[in-house]
């Protein structure tokens, strides 16, 4: 399959409604959000219903669809919620709706059966004969398993029908637990991972005691920071796209619903460029990978590895002893509006003063550089600084920014 030829989607998160705006401007082809209940991400800001109708407007009057999360393991209390949930969603008419279990399958076929069906990356899907299965079924995409390879992957393409969609997880955090089916946060907070509340154990610090010794924890392995045993590193693959197209894979999804504005817009401009600029000419793609890693890696990440992509990752591919993120930028907020005066409006994410050095991140690549010249609150009193998170700001900036650019601050090394 020639680059020429394919055009893999890109699908990104949107963990609320502005970052769904963010996500679509900067260059997704498609976004996967979650509604109140029926998702695995409880702890993200999900959408209302009318958010939800919201953004799916938003996103369809510019091309882009929406993909809406079902993927809990439904236990028989769930059952009735489940049907409202998808009797609604057949009045907003995502484009799909991503589920796990078979009985909340049954049901989406049931009260939505316009509404295409994407198998979730937690069924666990292996195989070609699974990936078939669903396809009988009426399913008409499957988000592989991440632990399968590139080859394996080739494979699968080659044996299902034609007409059966992959996805694939291309960036973001690793789950350490196969497909994500992990009872830690169940077994020791009482949250289960499996229902959407999982409250990642894995990043906890632990140690080891001896069954006769009782009391006397011993470091697994340990730096001035603490141990992480169950830690991943986060999956990168801006700069391995010729492998991806390789594969046939059909949707390059990035994970993050509980990511900032600033990650979505980040992970939504890198990845869009460098697609187009592999599918233009895979020697253009080449000459730019440094800028591709180097925008990739100024978001919040982890070290980065390739998972599973490539076989499975030995201990120094995957795991690491630290749980902290590398943050190269603060997110300050997002341009909303341009007042009457010049200033640009925002609500504000976190602090920076008058005279700072600022950061404008445009949706077409472009990064600007601005100084703070002053800052006023919704009532036009002038502050030196903006030290309270979620207030109206009327900002004037050396440079002009536009609504849905990112204001960002780069932090020191």
């Amino acid at each position: 399959m020639t680059n020429e030829k394919h055009h893999p989607e890109l699908l990104l998160p949107a963990g609320s409604l502005p970052v769904l705006k963010i996500s679509v401007l900067y260059g997704a082809d498609a976004v996967y959000l979650g509604g109140e209940t029926m998702g695995l991400r409880a702890k993200a800001r999900n959408f209302t219903w009318e958010e939800m109708e919201e953004g799916i407007a938003f996103a369809h009057a510019r091309g882009v669809k929406v993909y809406v999360t079902a993927n809990i393991f439904a236990h028989n209390a769930d059952l009735k919620d489940a049907e409202r949930y998808f009797s609604r969603l057949r009045e907003l008419r995502p484009d799909a709706v991503l589920i796990a279990d078979p009985g909340m399958f049954r049901l989406a076929r049931r009260y939505c059966p316009e509404i295409p069906v994407h198998i979730s990356t937690q069924a666990n899907t292996t195989n070609a004969e699974a990936c078939t299965f669903w396809y009988e079924l009426g399913a008409s995409r499957i988000v592989t398993a991440r632990e399968l390879s590139l080859a394996e992957i080739r494979e699968l393409k080659e044996r299902i029908p034609k007409e059966l969609e992959i996805e694939c997880f291309v960036h973001g955090a690793m789950c350490i637990s196969y497909s994500g089916r992990c009872l830690l946060s169940s077994y020791l907070a009482g949250r289960d991972a499996n229902r959407g509340a999982c409250t990642h154990p894995c990043r906890w610090k632990y140690a080891v005691m001896e069954e006769t010794r009782p009391g006397e924890y011993m470091p697994v392995e340990e730096n001035e920071r603490g141990t992480y045993i169950f830690n991943s590193r986060d999956l990168c693959m801006v700069d391995r796209l010729p492998d991806l197209y390789a594969a046939g894979i059909d949707s390059f999804k990035i994970e993050g619903r509980m990511k900032t504005a600033l990650y979505a817009a980040a992970c939504a401009r890198t990845y869009r460029m460098a697609m187009d600029a592999f599918e233009r000419s895979p020697q253009e793609y080449a000459a730019k990978l440094p800028w591709y890693r180097e925008q990739i890696s100024e978001c919040t990440y982890r070290r980065f590895t390739t998972g599973f992509f490539y076989g499975k990752p030995g201990h120094d591919d995957q795991i690491y002893d630290s749980n902290t993120y590398v943050r190269a930028y603060t997110f300050l907020g997002i341009a909303e509006e341009t007042d009457g005066d010049g200033a640009v409006v925002l609500t504000q994410k976190n602090k920076f003063s008058v005279g700072e050095k600022i950061g404008i991140m445009k949706p077409d690549g472009r990064d600007l550089t601005a100084e703070v010249l002053t800052i006023r609150d919704a009532e036009g009193r002038e502050m030196s600084c903006a030290p309270h998170p979620q207030q109206e700001l009327h900002v004037y900036l050396s440079e002009q920014a536009e609504p849905f650019d990112i204001l960002r601050r780069r932090e020191e090394a």
